[in-house]
């Protein structure tokens, strides 16, 4: 797999209780025992995933977690932090070696989008919609040659936005209003999108617009519409509650022309596009709120040890210590659960349900625990000098985007009903 890595020096050390072991067994390495299983835990690493978790937390820590500040107060993502998120190929990470990718996993992703999140959700979820939302649909469902057009580019320097919602289609996605009208050897997008992200710097779009609207969602079709297109213009940009060097921007088809050749799938098909894109698209936002919870959880367990109230430092009070455990406890729960919603996509095995409860419940631990380490902190918690406050406004989007809560519960209950 080509990504740019470093490798630790402990990954090339056999684990101490693994030579003591060794020594135990007369300098022997037992198999298996008879009857045992052998699967290992869910977060068990192979050594290429560990070592590609520690280049990216490595990156996050040494690369974005300066910047952080600046980006939030600028509401922009830093320019040099995107290039080296294409140059270490964290945006083409499931798109095959063949086409310029890296040839890894959707485990991978998650993993990326974890570490990047517990530095910062704004750039987490500029590479996470690169991956989950416009490569992996790109990987499924665009003809060869969209795919040798831009997969490689997507790779190398050509971000994407998927472009679904809009005023009035938010949750009833299948509801949306833009027309699409064929004239001879192309397509004329009408309408409006909106809260689309990475909007401001996305050169692809992929765009679902209905082609037959006597048909109702059956007439939903999917585009890649290429930034420089005639009739197509980036409007506003939203100013919000948190990810703030997020772009979040309303997309303006003004009698946009796309090619023909740029239709993606068939027409009609594109309800089926989106939704399942969706579905892997929520694991990448459980990852996402996985990492959110866990960097405000690791800032939190930091103070506690140093702040000292009634002559001892707080974290020696049981309370604190109770609040803390439960924290962790379902932080850990949500990170299975994303792990296996990933494994599963991995595997080809069906993961709709598990995508929707790793992205419930993931949100719903981010904002317990972000809100607890705000507490923690105190008045200062609630100040920009200090990190949590900003990753409690962060964390409140995982209940919102790419199917609200009570659409995740909906559609777990039909998963259950089935």
């Amino acid at each position: 797999m080509r990504f740019v890595t470093h490798r630790p020096c402990h990954l090339t050390r056999e684990p101490l209780a693994g030579r003591a072991l060794a020594r135990l067994q007369g300098g022997r390495r037992l198999g298996p025992m008879p009857g045992r299983p052998t699967t290992p835990p869910l977060t068990r690493l192979s050594e290429e995933e560990e070592l590609f978790r520690h280049t990216v937390r490595d990156f996050a820590d040494r690369e974005v977690r300066p910047r952080v500040t600046a980006m939030e107060q600028a509401g922009a993502l830093n320019p040099t932090l995107l290039a080296q998120c294409f140059q270490l190929g964290l945006m083409g990470i499931e798109i095959p070696e063949a086409l310029g990718g890296a040839g890894g996993s959707m485990l991978m992703t998650v993993l990326a989008v974890e570490e990047l999140s517990a530095v910062d959700a704004s750039l987490a979820i500029f590479v996470d919609v690169q991956n989950t939302l416009v490569n992996a649909l790109l990987i499924k469902w665009a003809s060869d040659e969209i795919q040798r057009r831009y997969l490689p580019r997507l790779a190398s320097d050509l971000l994407g936005a998927y472009a679904l919602s809009e005023p009035e289609s938010g949750s009833d996605a299948f509801g949306l209003q833009t027309r699409a009208s064929r004239a001879g050897d192309r397509w004329v997008l009408e309408g409006r999108k909106l809260w689309i992200t990475n909007g401001a710097e996305a050169g692809l779009f992929v765009i679902f617009a209905n082609a037959d609207f006597t048909k109702g969602y059956k007439g939903i079709t999917a585009f890649t519409v290429e930034r420089g297109f005639k009739g197509f213009s980036v409007g506003k940009r939203e100013d919000k509650l948190g990810i703030r060097a997020s772009s979040t921007c309303e997309l303006i088809l003004d009698g946009c022309e796309v090619p023909a050749a740029n239709l993606v799938g068939q027409v009609g098909m594109g309800y089926k596009v989106a939704i399942e894109t969706l579905n892997t698209g929520r694991i990448g936002i459980g990852a996402q709120m996985v990492g959110v919870a866990r960097g405000a959880l690791a800032a939190a367990l930091t103070y506690v040890k140093e702040r000292k109230q009634f002559g001892k430092p707080i974290a020696e009070f049981q309370a604190v210590q109770f609040q803390l455990a439960q924290a962790a406890t379902e932080l850990e729960a949500a990170r299975l659960m994303v792990y296996n919603a990933a494994r599963l996509e991995d595997a080809g095995e069906p993961y709709t349900m598990q995508a929707a409860m790793a992205k419930l419940f993931a949100a719903q631990v981010a904002e317990r625990v972000t809100s607890l380490a705000v507490e923690l902190f105190g008045g200062y918690g609630y100040t920009k000098e200090y990190p949590v406050e900003k990753f409690y406004r962060d964390a409140k989007i995982g209940a919102i985007y790419e199917g609200t809560s009570n659409m995740q519960l909906n559609t777990i209950a039909k998963q259950l009903l089935k």
